[in-house]
């Protein structure tokens, strides 16, 4: 099957107008490329010869440099850590870092930085990743012990308000705020899917544990955001307190799919409620607290996770890292969440337990497969970039 065809096939249950969107992300270089083709990766992975043993661990599946940023826990303090999980399920740790490694290399070449940095900083990230799992200890960053650049970017994040997220997000209206639709990011929604949407959440607000008490929405918008989950059903909703004047919340409510690499792992996996119950089931496990007002729901049938839209969540844009050494402290510290994620989870039904981790973080005879592997997957992913961009502007994805 060619490429074409394997891209359609894996998209083709999205939604539809919003496919092509995504297809336009992937075209932006080999890196977004790379970010929404997770499927391709995992599958190449399984037909390639086999990665050298490693324990099973609980991970987050779609590990690359941008899945990392800030958050607030549900404690109100600020992390750094691992932040995506849609594709998370029970898998063997060297997934985690293969993929991570390979997304080393194709951002550095994104970014036109030699080849021999690429590796390395890939070779650190073994290192670094491999020494924590041999410590046996988890670690968690916080603005208080970090350093360097991630310092500086939780400092900031502290700094940032509901006020300067809800400016960028909304738009004033006869003595009232409404969600903005000129932002790109912000779609109208159909008159009577935007009604269901309102009563389901101001339904989910009054009897959920999970959720914020004294909330009505106000404003609903369907949002685009990320890469690889573009053409999901996902919505934006503005809550206004019933109880606190011009105190507003932002919710996010996105579609929860399969993950992409289940049927390329063999492991028996556990039966989830849902899916959404299985991302956020696992997101809890392996990051050090759990974000804010992490909660699910089922929609019209279908599984969603539902979130609170932080001002301090942000991601690393990594072509915002210029200097080689603000580069070094923050794959150190990718490497050393990574590990401690798996750590967080040793032992967890299936998982290895934490002697196991320990043992094979002091084997480092796997490295330099690993390290082998992403360099070659690297390139296989920028030859397909190419073949992808060039089929893309002759109007094949159309």
């Amino acid at each position: 099957m060619n490429l074409e065809q394997r891209l359609k096939n894996f998209n083709e249950t999205l939604l539809a107008e919003k496919v092509q969107l995504k297809y336009e992300a992937m075209a932006e270089n080999a890196f977004r490329f790379f970010r929404g083709t997770c499927h391709l990766f995992y599958e190449d992975l399984a037909a390639a010869e086999p990665l050298p043993l490693s324990p099973l661990a609980w991970i987050c599946g779609d590990l690359h440099i941008e899945n990392f940023g800030s958050y607030k826990g549900d404690n109100k303090l600020v992390y750094f850590d691992l932040n995506d999980f849609d594709e998370a399920l029970l898998a063997p740790a060297s997934y985690e870092t293969v993929r991570m490694v390979t997304s080393i290399f194709i951002a550095f070449d994104t970014l036109n930085i030699e080849p021999e940095k690429a590796l390395k900083m890939a070779h650190l990230y073994m290192k670094t990743y491999s020494a924590t799992l041999a410590k046996g200890k988890a670690i968690s960053i916080e603005p208080r012990i970090a350093k360097g650049i991630v310092c500086d970017f939780l400092k900031s994040a502290e700094q940032s308000t509901y006020k300067e997220l809800l400016k960028k997000r909304t738009v004033s209206k006869k003595k009232s705020i409404m969600l903005s639709l000129e932002d790109e990011r912000h779609f109208k929604l159909d008159k009577d899917l935007k009604h269901e949407l309102k009563a389901h959440i101001n339904e989910w607000v009054k009897t959920s544990s999970d959720g914020p008490y004294n909330y009505e929405v106000v404003s609903a918008v369907f949002r685009l955001a990320g890469t690889g989950s573009v053409g999901v059903k996902r919505y934006l909703f503005l809550l206004k307190s019933t109880n606190t004047k011009n105190h507003y919340l932002l919710l996010d409510m996105k579609e929860a799919r399969p993950s992409s690499l289940q049927p390329y792992v063999p492991t028996q996996q556990l039966h989830w409620d849902n899916e959404a119950a299985r991302v956020i089931g696992i997101q809890q496990r392996l990051q050090s607290t759990p974000t804010a007002l992490l909660s699910t729901t089922v929609f019209r049938g279908d599984a969603f996770i539902i979130q609170e839209l932080q001002p301090v969540k942000d991601t690393i844009k990594f072509k915002l890292l210029k200097d080689y050494r603000d580069m070094y402290q923050v794959i150190d510290d990718m490497a050393a969440l990574t590990a401690s994620a798996q750590l967080r989870s040793g032992g967890m039904q299936g998982s290895g337990t934490i002697d196991d981790l320990m043992s094979f973080g002091l084997d480092t005879n796997w490295q330099d497969a690993v390290i082998a592997y992403a360099q070659r997957y690297a390139a296989t992913t920028k030859t397909c970039y190419k073949t992808f961009k060039r089929d893309f502007k002759a109007g094949k994805y159309q």
